[in-house]
Protein backbone atom coordinates (compact mmCIF):
# COMPACT_ATOMS: atom_id res chain seq x y z
CA UNK A 1 0.00 0.00 0.00
CA UNK A 2 1.63 3.35 -0.91
CA UNK A 3 1.74 6.51 1.10
CA UNK A 4 -1.24 8.03 -0.84
CA UNK A 5 -3.86 5.67 0.30
CA UNK A 6 -3.04 6.28 4.14
CA UNK A 7 -4.71 9.78 3.71
CA UNK A 8 -2.83 13.48 4.13
CA UNK A 9 -1.13 12.30 7.33
CA UNK A 10 0.50 9.09 5.07
CA UNK A 11 1.47 11.53 2.48
CA UNK A 12 2.94 13.93 4.67
CA UNK A 13 4.96 10.96 6.49
CA UNK A 14 5.84 9.80 3.49
CA UNK A 15 7.29 12.63 1.87
CA UNK A 16 10.95 13.03 0.91
CA UNK A 17 13.11 14.19 3.10
CA UNK A 18 12.96 17.83 1.53
CA UNK A 19 9.38 18.41 0.85
CA UNK A 20 9.00 16.92 4.83
CA UNK A 21 11.17 19.29 5.74
CA UNK A 22 9.19 22.45 4.17
CA UNK A 23 6.13 20.62 5.08
CA UNK A 24 7.04 20.94 8.91
CA UNK A 25 8.14 24.65 8.50
CA UNK A 26 5.41 25.48 6.88
CA UNK A 27 2.56 23.94 9.89
CA UNK A 28 5.16 25.37 12.52
CA UNK A 29 4.36 28.71 10.75
CA UNK A 30 0.58 28.41 10.49
CA UNK A 31 0.18 27.44 14.09
CA UNK A 32 2.99 30.03 15.66
CA UNK A 33 0.90 32.40 13.51
CA UNK A 34 -2.62 31.29 14.86
CA UNK A 35 -1.31 31.40 18.51
CA UNK A 36 0.18 35.07 17.57
CA UNK A 37 -3.46 35.99 15.86
CA UNK A 38 -5.63 34.80 19.27
CA UNK A 39 -3.18 36.18 21.76
CA UNK A 40 -3.21 39.92 19.69
CA UNK A 41 -7.34 39.27 19.55
CA UNK A 42 -7.76 38.48 23.40
CA UNK A 43 -5.14 42.09 23.48
CA UNK A 44 -7.10 43.82 21.66
CA UNK A 45 -10.31 42.86 22.92
CA UNK A 46 -9.02 44.25 26.67
CA UNK A 47 -7.76 47.31 25.41
CA UNK A 48 -10.24 48.18 23.15
CA UNK A 49 -12.91 47.62 26.99
CA UNK A 50 -9.74 49.41 28.92
CA UNK A 51 -10.14 52.41 26.43
CA UNK A 52 -13.90 53.05 26.69
CA UNK A 53 -13.58 53.09 30.16
CA UNK A 54 -10.66 55.17 30.63
CA UNK A 55 -12.28 57.50 27.89
CA UNK A 56 -15.51 57.53 30.62
CA UNK A 57 -12.89 58.35 33.44
CA UNK A 58 -10.95 61.21 31.28
CA UNK A 59 -14.36 63.17 30.54
CA UNK A 60 -16.36 62.61 33.75
CA UNK A 61 -13.44 63.48 36.24
CA UNK A 62 -11.46 66.40 35.73
CA UNK A 63 -9.01 66.13 38.52
CA UNK A 64 -5.80 64.18 37.00
CA UNK A 65 -4.52 62.54 39.73
CA UNK A 66 -7.96 60.69 40.56
CA UNK A 67 -7.62 59.88 37.09
CA UNK A 68 -3.76 58.73 36.92
CA UNK A 69 -4.90 56.37 39.91
CA UNK A 70 -7.47 54.84 38.54
CA UNK A 71 -6.45 54.54 34.96
CA UNK A 72 -3.35 51.85 36.82
CA UNK A 73 -6.50 49.60 36.60
CA UNK A 74 -6.99 50.26 32.95
CA UNK A 75 -3.82 49.64 32.36
CA UNK A 76 -4.08 48.08 28.74
CA UNK A 77 -6.03 50.90 27.46
CA UNK A 78 -3.59 52.81 25.01
CA UNK A 79 -5.10 56.11 25.82
CA UNK A 80 -4.40 55.14 29.81
CA UNK A 81 -0.35 55.03 28.34
CA UNK A 82 -0.43 57.88 26.73
CA UNK A 83 -2.20 60.30 29.60
CA UNK A 84 0.33 58.80 31.83
CA UNK A 85 3.28 60.19 29.78
CA UNK A 86 1.52 63.39 30.11
CA UNK A 87 0.63 63.41 33.64
CA UNK A 88 4.38 62.88 34.84
CA UNK A 89 5.60 65.65 32.29
CA UNK A 90 3.08 67.76 34.03
CA UNK A 91 4.09 66.85 37.41
CA UNK A 92 7.85 67.48 36.26
CA UNK A 93 6.89 70.55 34.86
CA UNK A 94 5.47 72.08 38.10
CA UNK A 95 8.00 70.48 40.38
CA UNK A 96 10.27 72.01 38.09
CA UNK A 97 8.44 75.77 38.41
CA UNK A 98 8.55 75.60 41.99
CA UNK A 99 12.66 74.83 42.25
CA UNK A 100 13.43 77.11 39.36
CA UNK A 101 10.53 79.23 37.99
CA UNK A 102 7.89 78.41 35.28
CA UNK A 103 9.02 78.21 32.26
CA UNK A 104 6.78 80.33 29.23
CA UNK A 105 3.41 78.98 28.34
CA UNK A 106 5.09 78.26 24.96
CA UNK A 107 7.44 75.97 26.13
CA UNK A 108 5.88 73.88 28.56
CA UNK A 109 3.25 73.11 25.93
CA UNK A 110 5.57 72.26 23.36
CA UNK A 111 7.37 70.10 25.75
CA UNK A 112 4.06 68.12 26.90
CA UNK A 113 3.14 67.69 22.75
CA UNK A 114 6.51 66.25 22.74
CA UNK A 115 6.21 63.75 24.91
CA UNK A 116 2.84 62.93 24.23
CA UNK A 117 3.63 62.23 20.85
CA UNK A 118 6.50 60.24 22.07
CA UNK A 119 4.27 58.13 24.23
CA UNK A 120 1.68 58.05 20.98
CA UNK A 121 5.05 56.35 18.76
CA UNK A 122 6.10 54.04 21.77
CA UNK A 123 2.10 52.61 22.36
CA UNK A 124 1.89 52.41 18.61
CA UNK A 125 5.06 50.46 18.07
CA UNK A 126 3.79 48.00 20.77
CA UNK A 127 0.83 47.58 19.37
CA UNK A 128 2.06 46.76 16.41
CA UNK A 129 3.94 43.94 17.95
CA UNK A 130 3.00 40.53 15.38
CA UNK A 131 1.89 42.17 12.18
CA UNK A 132 5.15 41.76 10.83
CA UNK A 133 5.22 37.95 11.49
CA UNK A 134 1.55 37.63 10.26
CA UNK A 135 2.38 39.42 7.03
CA UNK A 136 5.84 37.77 6.49
CA UNK A 137 3.54 34.23 6.72
CA UNK A 138 1.37 35.36 4.45
CA UNK A 139 3.38 36.69 2.04
CA UNK A 140 6.35 33.82 2.14
CA UNK A 141 4.18 30.56 2.69
CA UNK A 142 2.81 30.01 -0.43
CA UNK A 143 6.27 30.39 -2.14
CA UNK A 144 7.57 27.99 0.41
CA UNK A 145 4.62 25.32 -0.23
CA UNK A 146 5.45 25.93 -3.97
CA UNK A 147 9.44 25.44 -3.61
CA UNK A 148 8.46 22.05 -1.89
CA UNK A 149 5.90 21.30 -4.87
CA UNK A 150 8.80 21.77 -7.44
CA UNK A 151 11.25 19.80 -5.56
CA UNK A 152 8.90 16.76 -5.07
CA UNK A 153 7.60 17.04 -8.52
CA UNK A 154 11.13 17.36 -9.91
CA UNK A 155 11.74 13.70 -7.63
CA UNK A 156 8.96 11.87 -8.98
CA UNK A 157 9.83 12.53 -12.69
CA UNK A 158 13.60 11.79 -11.64
CA UNK A 159 12.33 8.44 -10.02
CA UNK A 160 10.55 8.02 -13.16
CA UNK A 161 13.19 8.06 -15.40
CA UNK A 162 15.14 5.56 -12.88
CA UNK A 163 12.46 2.72 -12.74
CA UNK A 164 11.64 2.88 -16.89
CA UNK A 165 8.18 3.18 -16.01
CA UNK A 166 6.26 5.71 -18.25
CA UNK A 167 3.01 5.34 -16.77
CA UNK A 168 0.50 8.30 -14.99
CA UNK A 169 0.59 5.06 -12.37
CA UNK A 170 4.06 5.36 -11.27
CA UNK A 171 3.93 9.33 -11.60
CA UNK A 172 1.31 10.35 -9.92
CA UNK A 173 1.59 9.50 -6.14
CA UNK A 174 4.95 11.57 -6.07
CA UNK A 175 3.13 14.45 -7.61
CA UNK A 176 0.15 14.14 -5.16
CA UNK A 177 2.34 14.15 -2.41
CA UNK A 178 4.27 17.15 -3.58
CA UNK A 179 1.18 19.15 -3.87
CA UNK A 180 0.46 19.45 -0.46
CA UNK A 181 3.30 20.95 0.11
CA UNK A 182 1.31 23.85 -1.96
CA UNK A 183 -2.10 23.29 -0.09
CA UNK A 184 -0.38 23.33 3.12
CA UNK A 185 1.93 26.66 2.25
CA UNK A 186 -2.02 28.47 1.21
CA UNK A 187 -3.53 26.99 4.46
CA UNK A 188 -0.99 28.92 6.16
CA UNK A 189 -1.52 32.22 4.69
CA UNK A 190 -4.79 32.78 4.07
CA UNK A 191 -5.48 32.77 7.69
CA UNK A 192 -2.16 35.13 8.79
CA UNK A 193 -3.28 37.32 5.58
CA UNK A 194 -6.82 37.84 7.29
CA UNK A 195 -5.03 38.36 10.63
CA UNK A 196 -2.59 40.90 9.16
CA UNK A 197 -5.68 42.89 7.50
CA UNK A 198 -7.99 43.32 10.08
CA UNK A 199 -5.12 44.11 12.73
CA UNK A 200 -3.70 46.69 11.10
CA UNK A 201 -7.32 48.52 10.77
CA UNK A 202 -7.80 47.78 14.64
CA UNK A 203 -4.15 49.37 15.02
CA UNK A 204 -4.79 51.86 12.85
CA UNK A 205 -7.73 52.83 14.72
CA UNK A 206 -5.84 53.20 18.21
CA UNK A 207 -3.40 55.80 16.66
CA UNK A 208 -6.11 57.96 15.37
CA UNK A 209 -7.33 58.05 18.94
CA UNK A 210 -4.55 58.26 20.57
CA UNK A 211 -3.95 61.45 18.28
CA UNK A 212 -7.34 62.92 19.02
CA UNK A 213 -6.98 61.99 23.09
CA UNK A 214 -3.28 64.29 22.66
CA UNK A 215 -4.68 67.10 21.01
CA UNK A 216 -7.99 66.82 23.34
CA UNK A 217 -5.67 66.18 26.13
CA UNK A 218 -3.55 69.58 25.12
CA UNK A 219 -6.26 71.69 24.49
Amino acid sequence: MGAHDGGMLAMITGSGPVVLAVLIILIALSVWSWTLAISMFLKFKKASKDSRKFSDLFWNSKNFSKIDDEGKNLGASPLSKVFEAGYREMTHQLHAAEESGALPVEARISSLQMVLKRAELDVGNGLEGGLTFLATVASSAPFIGLFGTVWGIMNAFRGLGTEGMNTLDAVAPGISEALIATAIGLAAAIPAAVAYNYFSVVVRRFKISMARFTEEFIG
